[in-house]
């Protein structure tokens, strides 16, 4: 209940605040983020480095973090009932071992806060502990369907969000690849450099199953992303991740210091790594927002590809090719309008030009994201002395009663509600009609504008749609 939900609040914040009283600055902000969840405590511009660099994957308590967490308590205490002959000769060692991650991953998702993002990874690694104390092969694509359905029943919402598609696709590639090496001849490769082959691997396939995904919901690509996560995640599972674990074992005693003091030297060396990847020429670079073809076109190759048996499965390919020719393809709407009339975006030769250079902030900054453009609003706002497009934005009361007409073709954008007879027969979108469309995307064709409405794209759905009256009901 309420009560048990507050007393984890504040076990959280504790732990926050003494994982910062020993690792001051980004660094602890890091470790928090990484234990407990709490992400108030690293800088702006730390975050802008992971993310530039493709590593802040890192921050979120996800599927690598709950994973590393697991394999290093099931190993363990695998090694701890090895010491002795009875416990492992006569126990079920594994369903031991097994049982004792998944208390362990059930811990860290209640000290964690238990965000969507901390719930799937947890379910995903239920589902493989519990595959491996029935005596199941743990990683498996049987085993990703299951906690993928497992995730959708618990939140269906999530499908359409980019941390379910990420994780999955990443699950999903690494699975079906490490599946396809078991089948090669393990001569191939010496014996010594298979752990560092497989972590190149692991962060190669990961990174390209995952790319498209963060580059249709982000808008950014990180093109040194693969160097940064070789130099950064394979010190996450050998250094940091074992010393948190040592770290909240011993914290009861008072004695988290030296295993905190080992964390901190691992999180350094991740963040020198951003600061010196997001550093460097082209480190990334903006790309449009695809249409809304493309992800479901890329998703169907790439399930078709890692799924499917035999010569066929090449036919995924040319479903993927022609997602991203379309995603290359893509044209954004000449004008979008918001669903309050506040603000108006025209494109012009030079990017998007913004009705006003303040207001409206995030719309703003999610509509120049979406057209692959870096520059902010104020830099946009300039942009609209260019425009030829026939619009007229009328910002506030005064300015749409001081409307006197409008040429052919004009199109009117109000803040304020206009009067029917200042409307001069061209089309005008002010709040009481915004109220009923939505927000705004035109086009410009032989015909004339093409509009479409926020609510037609949407769709009629049981959240958007008023209920009707039951006959005889008054």
């Amino acid at each position: 209940g309420g009560e048990a939900a507050l007393v984890l609040f504040r076990l959280r914040m504790n732990a926050s605040a003494r994982v910062r009283q020993h690792l001051p600055g980004d660094v602890g902000g890091f470790a928090a983020a990484i234990t407990t969840g709490d992400r108030s405590a690293i800088s702006q511009e730390a975050l802008q480095d992971l993310r530039s660099s493709n590593l802040a994957h890192l921050l979120a308590i996800s599927g690598l973090h709950m994973g590393l967490l697991s394999a290093v308590v099931f190993g363990a205490m695998r090694l701890m009932l090895a010491l002795h002959p009875v416990t492992a000769t006569r126990w079920p060692s594994r369903s031991i071992a097994a049982g004792a991650a998944l208390i362990a991953a059930t811990g860290y998702l209640a000290l964690s806060g238990g965000n969507v993002a901390t719930e799937r990874a947890y379910v995903m690694c239920a589902v493989a502990l519990c595959a491996l104390m029935i005596g199941r092969r743990a990683i498996s694509l049987r085993a990703v369907a299951v906690a993928g359905i497992i995730v959708l029943a618990l939140r269906p919402e999530a499908l359409t969000g980019p941390g379910f598609q990420m994780s999955f696709a990443a699950t999903t590639a690494l699975v079906a690849v490490f599946g396809w090496m078991r089948d090669f001849d393990g001569t191939v490769i010496p014996q010594r450099l298979r752990p560092v082959v497989a972590v190149v691997i692991s962060s190669a396939v990961a990174g390209f199953a995952t790319a498209p995904i963060s580059a249709a919901h982000f808008n950014t690509v990180a093109h040194y992303g693969l160097i940064a996560n070789l130099l950064s995640v394979p010190l996450m599972g050998v250094l940091v991740i074992p010393a948190a674990v040592l770290a909240a074992m011993l914290a009861p005693l008072g004695m988290e210091g030296l295993p905190l003091w080992a964390m901190g030297l691992g999180l350094r060396w991740i963040l020198a790594v951003s600061e010196a990847v997001s550093g460097l020429a082209g480190a990334r670079s903006l790309v449009p927002g695809p249409g809304g073809w493309v992800l479901p076109l890329l998703a169907l190759g790439f399930l078709w590809l890692l799924l499917w048996q035999g010569r066929l499965r090449w036919l995924g390919c040319p479903a993927m090719v022609l997602a991203l020719t379309l995603w290359h393809g893509v044209v954004r709407p000449d004008i979008l309008v918001a669903d309050t009339g506040t603000l108006v975006g025209v494109m012009t030769s030079k990017g998007r030009a913004l009705s006003k250079e303040k207001g409206a902030g995030f719309i703003a900054r999610n509509w120049l994201e979406n057209d692959g453009d870096g520059v902010d609003q104020a830099v946009a706002a300039k942009r609209w002395k260019d425009i030829d497009a026939g619009i007229i934005h009328l910002s506030g009361k005064r300015a749409a009663a001081a409307l006197s007409g409008c040429g052919l073709g004009d199109i009117v954008i109000a803040s304020a509600e206009v009067d029917a007879a200042q409307q001069w027969g061209c089309p005008v979108f002010d709040p009481s009609r915004l109220r009923e469309t939505g927000a705004l995307a035109l086009r410009k064709s032989p015909e004339g504008w093409q509009i479409t409405t926020a609510r037609e794209y949407a769709g009629a759905r049981m959240w958007n749609t008023k209920p009707k009256r039951r006959a005889g009901r008054q």
